[in-house]
């Protein structure tokens, strides 16, 4: 029951801040550009306003257009309570590096088939740089957190994690910064950040995330919405306690897991004030080159796997 309460605080954790974060990035961007910028807790003002609204469904659409919002928000929250973000003691038999990937594709898939399901040509456009892009980066972060699971002896997160914890020099290794630079590539680009996607924009044809929402509105549209902060949340929590893993707990205690929370949102408020700054000063790339910059990570993913076996 410990290990349940842990994963479900962890979930309530992520879902909490999320919108935070979001807000956070916002704001920054927006200084840095010489704008004041919406307050940080925007984005759960606009959740609250969604769902207050009325729910419109196409009668042209099927099931899959109803189910995809629970889907897509189910299993983000189930990856934000398997990613050790507050504590490296065994949870649920869940936490594997596959579990995980199978989870977030899964989300992908279904918010690809969502954004078909209308018959809107934006939706197909959408859908179809989403799985484009799916399906190299979805690869890569199974070969990144790989390169890291050769040296700690198991697929388990919470392995891997305890692992860094106990050789801190790993931090610095070749095939860790190797794998860090490919998450971060990933990242932007699973999480619909520049300069793979521009999340500010209301240009249909330069969209791939937000296209395939257009039909969705009212509690729908707030669920999915939700489910994407979650998701970012998610890649910047293996990002935070994968490669800088110090502050997370050992134990299941309180007093630890308070603390454990309080390091992990310090990490994850570095990271997303580092990528706010970033994307201001770059420009979105064209379509034709993502899957260029999508196959240099993968690249450098499959040279942090070599390097693990032959540097071991």
């Amino acid at each position: 029951m410990t290990a349940v309460a842990v994963m479900v605080a962890q979930i309530v954790l992520v879902v909490a801040v999320a919108p935070v974060v979001l807000g956070l990035m916002r704001r920054v961007r927006a200084r840095l550009e010489g704008r004041a910028g919406p307050p940080i807790s925007q984005p759960w003002r606009d959740l609250r306003k969604q769902m207050a609204k009325e729910r419109l469904v196409s009668r042209h659409t099927s099931w899959v257009f109803s189910a995809a919002p629970v889907v897509v928000v189910a299993t983000a929250s189930i990856a934000a309570g398997i990613v050790p973000f507050l504590t490296t003691r065994p949870g649920l038999e869940l936490g594997d590096l596959f579990s995980l990937i199978y989870l977030l594709l899964l989300g992908t898939v279904f918010s690809a088939l969502a954004g078909l399901d209308p018959g809107t040509p934006f939706g197909g456009m959408g859908a179809s740089r989403a799985m484009t892009i799916a399906a190299v980066a979805e690869p890569t972060v199974l070969v990144a957190i790989f390169a890291l699971s050769v040296s700690a002896g198991s697929s388990k997160l919470t392995t891997i994690v305890s692992n860094t914890l106990h050789h801190p020099s790993a931090v610095a290794s070749p095939e860790s910064l190797l794998a860090f630079g490919a998450l971060v590539v990933v990242t932007l680009a699973e999480t619909g950040r520049l300069p793979v996607d521009n999340p500010s924009t209301h240009l249909e044809l330069t969209m791939i995330h937000e296209a395939m929402l257009l039909e969705y509105s009212g509690p729908d549209l707030a669920i999915v919405e939700l489910a994407a902060d979650v998701r970012l949340m998610v890649f910047l929590g293996l990002l935070s306690n994968l490669f800088v893993p110090w502050g997370i707990a050992t134990t299941n205690r309180p007093i630890d897991l308070v603390v454990a929370a309080a390091a992990v949102i310090a990490k994850i408020v570095i990271l997303a004030v580092a990528i706010s700054a970033f994307e201001v000063f770059l420009a979105k790339v064209r379509l034709f080159r993502v899957p260029e910059l999508l196959a240099g990570s993968f690249v450098l993913a499959f040279l942090a796997v070599t390097a693990s076996f032959f540097l071991a």
